[in-house]
């Protein structure tokens, strides 16, 4: 459980950078992205890609739960611009 939180932890907060959106979120939906989006990253690079799953703390993870973190993040911007 600590693990997913450090990780999340990380990795959204990576993808707020990357996205623009650092200053606009705080820990818990830095958290909250980068748990879900390591889940949309593991499925979109297990499934159409090809590529291993993810497992454990290394580099390799963190690149894939960055980039389902920013496709996420990507995702939210789109829904919430039109609204």
């Amino acid at each position: 459980m600590l693990f997913w939180l450090i990780f999340g932890a990380l990795t959204g907060w990576i993808a707020s950078m990357i996205v623009g959106k650092d200053a606009q979120m705080g820990a818990i939906a830095n958290i909250i992205t980068g748990i879900v989006g390591s889940f949309i990253g593991g499925w979109i690079a297990s499934n159409f890609l090809g590529l291993g799953k993810v497992s454990g703390f290394n580099l390799y993870s963190v690149l894939i739960g960055v980039a389902g973190s920013v496709i996420l993040l990507l995702i939210v911007n789109a829904v919430t611009k039109r609204s």
